[in-house]
């Protein structure tokens, strides 16, 4: 469309129908440019439709609208963050790495659909920040970030800047909620093109896209991000209502006719053995997509075949992720530094000459452990072979041994603490090295890092930057310093990059932290071996600090999951002196030590109950039924032990049902389940 024909359109109507008519255009333009890579109209011709729009809506702000394209510029920077909750859980992906593992996926996935046919959809794995985007009504209402999951931040600010992503819906169909799972990435070359520009402006250059794009999106000022040239890729979706379609490939053609940018690159196949001749074409083809990739994903085609095969805790069970070969790089190890963790663990980091290695600028790498330096005998001024773990991570993988010079020196294991100076000690049949100073800094920094994090205490504005320099001003010592802070707050204020403001905000957000239940608290208190799962666990079980402390061993490995090893480490750090003075001062700084009761149905045939479903079952989806398990007070497990009182199963039952009658446990089919919950 033509600005002259737009303008003769406005000619016969009012401002109202030449805003929708530009805005309209401009939409259309959008998804041509920036998803199609086919543009219609010149940049001026575009230029001009947007600066008509822009003058119609400052001369009538009743016509103003939050999905105008004039919004793409960014508006004012917020004020920070607000966390949001996915009502559906937006879960990882397992990996693999070979043939076989497909192959023994394909198999699970067989057996979980009871001999009915199935297809695969396949589409390269995007290296970039995965986030969802709600439509409303067919209008952009909120783009969250992935977070841990099941809780992420607020990014709309931000994505509104992205000109792929459509602020509103168009074409037929489109339902009345959905939310629309993806990745945000910045295209390579795009990338390329802005550090080049940097660089000749006399700025820094970013190490790598992601890394890129993670640091735009957590921009509070939004026209930080509107030039940066970022795209949105859409390879999922959670809650969708309604959802008229049967297949994945049959959505995603309807999110592409509704201006939702997808992979141009999907397939659909029949059989395993069809996606596993097509590997190494892939693998090939990667290198020329307009974005990072570091493997593909392949998905189960039928939604409710999705449904019949569930998730774990974790990953889908119809998905599963094939990686491919890491790259590996070489560089010379220059030194090597000894990190100090949280648990006092000592590890060793490979200090290198800079290298590309999957498009990012490496400089340190992993050697996980002492032993693990002894078994590779490397030794400083060697050549080391680098590799990333999982893409993510990098390690040292080898040594190049006929390039060693002469003189390389060997890496001694440290006999002291590089940071305190304190006593260290070999784990008891272990690999790891550890400080066993509980006064340690690099310690403490740490435990506050995880302690206020997102998944324990939560509290807000308290990241590494200010934790370290906290504990560098001797402003907090342990947990419970923390909530003294608000006695130091002249002294929080006078910390480099530190305001009234920010105080207040990081003062506020400890005191909110108070209330945090018991298994927030308990997943926070760093004790070994002790993550989230199991400290929520622990606090349904024993509801209080209190009796968990006063709890022995033998209680302790009633709940499931706790071994004799967990539960020794766990009654250990009740009768230490430092375990019991860390509570009893944050009992007396008024944090919270109780864990809410959930409410159970106490004349429900499952109340108090463990309950494990496996199988098909042919009336309800298996997270139908769990949520009933949980409803009727019951317990929803993934897996059976000694302590599970009922399996309930259904059609291609496994070794689960097989487990469940080794153990004696009691098990009974679908039908027998609804008989007896009265449905």
């Amino acid at each position: 469309m033509s600005a002259g024909a737009l303008d003769n359109g406005f000619m016969a109507g009012s401002a109202a129908k030449r805003v929708e008519e530009l805005r309209a255009a401009i939409r259309r333009h959008d998804h041509a440019y920036y998803v199609l890579a086919a543009p219609m109209i010149t940049d001026r011709q575009y230029d001009d439709l947007l600066a008509e729009l822009r003058s119609l809506e400052e001369q009538h702000l009743e016509l103003m609208s939050t999905d105008s394209p004039t919004l793409r510029v960014g508006g004012a920077p917020i004020e920070g963050f607000v966390h949001v909750t996915h009502a559906v859980a937006m879960l990882s992906v397992d990996n693999t790495y070979d043939e076989a593992q497909l192959r023994e996926f394909d198999e699970r996935v067989a057996k979980g659909l009871g001999g009915d046919a199935y297809a695969y959809v396949v589409d390269p794995k995007v290296d970039g920040v995965a986030v969802s985007l709600l439509y409303e009504q067919g209008r952009l209402a909120l783009a969250a970030t992935r977070g841990d999951g099941r809780t992420g931040d607020d990014i709309t600010h931000n994505v509104r800047t992205i000109r792929s992503v459509p602020l509103r819906l168009s074409g037929d169909g489109v339902p009345r909620l959905v939310e629309v799972r993806g990745e945000i990435v910045w295209p390579t070359e795009g990338f390329r093109e802005f550090n080049a520009a940097r660089e000749a402006a006399g700025g820094t250059t970013f190490a790598n896209p992601r890394n890129a794009t993670v640091g735009t999106l957590k921009q509070l000022d939004p026209r930080n991000a509107a030039g940066r040239g970022l795209t949105f890729v859409a390879h999922g979706f959670g809650r969708v209502e309604p959802l008229a379609y049967e297949t994945d490939s049959a959505f995603f053609d309807a999110m592409k006719d509704w201006g939702i940018p997808v992979s141009p690159f999907r397939e659909v196949f029949e059989t395993i053995e069809e996606i596993v001749e097509r590997l190494g074409v892939w693998d090939e083809r990667r290198g020329t997509l307009p974005y990072e990739t570091d493997g593909l994903v392949i998905k189960v085609n039928g939604l409710d075949q999705r449904d019949a095969l569930g998730a774990t805790s974790r990953y889908p069970r119809w998905c599963i992720s094939y990686k491919f070969a890491a790259e590996q790089a070489q560089s010379v190890l220059l030194q090597v530094d000894f990190q100090v963790g949280k648990l006092g663990t000592i590890t060793p980091r490979a200090v290198m000459e800079p290298m590309q290695l999957s498009g990012t600028t490496v400089r340190h790498a992993s050697l996980h452990n002492f032993d693990q330096v002894d078994r590779l005998d490397v030794r400083i001024g060697d050549t080391v072979i680098v590799e990333k773990a999982g893409e993510i991570i990098p390690q040292v993988v080898g040594v190049v041994v006929e390039k060693r010079p002469k003189g390389a020196k060997p890496i001694r294991r440290p006999t002291r603490c590089p940071v305190c100076r304190g006593e260290v000690e070999q784990d008891e049949g272990g690999v790891y090295l550890r400080c066993i100073n509980p006064s340690c800094p690099a310690q403490l920094k740490e435990r506050l890092i995880h302690f206020c994090g997102r998944n324990q205490m939560d509290v807000e504005g308290a990241g590494q930057v200010l934790i370290e320099a906290l504990v560098d001003q001797g402003l907090v010592r342990d947990y419970a310093d923390l909530y003294h802070l608000h006695e130091r707050r002249e002294e929080m204020i006078a910390l480099e990059r530190m305001g009234e403001k920010s105080v207040d905000g990081v003062l506020e957000g400890i005191k909110k932290s108070k209330a945090q239940p018991l298994s927030r608290l308990l997943a926070g208190l760093n004790i070994r071996h002790v993550g989230a799962s199991t400290a929520a666990l622990l606090a349904e079980r024993f509801g209080s600090m209190e009796a968990l402390e006063q709890a022995d061993e033998a209680s302790l490995t009633e709940v499931e999951g706790v071994g004799p090893e967990m539960a020794q480490s766990i009654s250990h750090f009740f009768t230490t002196k430092e375990g019991c003075r860390v509570v009893d001062r944050l009992r007396s700084a008024g944090v919270n030590m109780t864990e809410p009761k959930r409410e159970r149905a106490v004349d429900s045939p499952l109340s108090g109950k463990t309950v494990v479903v496996t199988g098909t079952l042919e009336t309800l989806g298996r997270k139908e039924a769990q949520d009933l398990i949980k409803q009727l007070g019951g317990k929803a497990s993934g897996s059976v032990s000694k302590k599970t009182d009922l399996v309930v199963y259904g059609a291609s039952a496994g070794s689960k049902l097989d487990k469940a009658r080794e153990l004696g446990v009691k098990t009974i089919d679908e039908q027998e389940f609804l008989d007896m919950i009265g449905t």
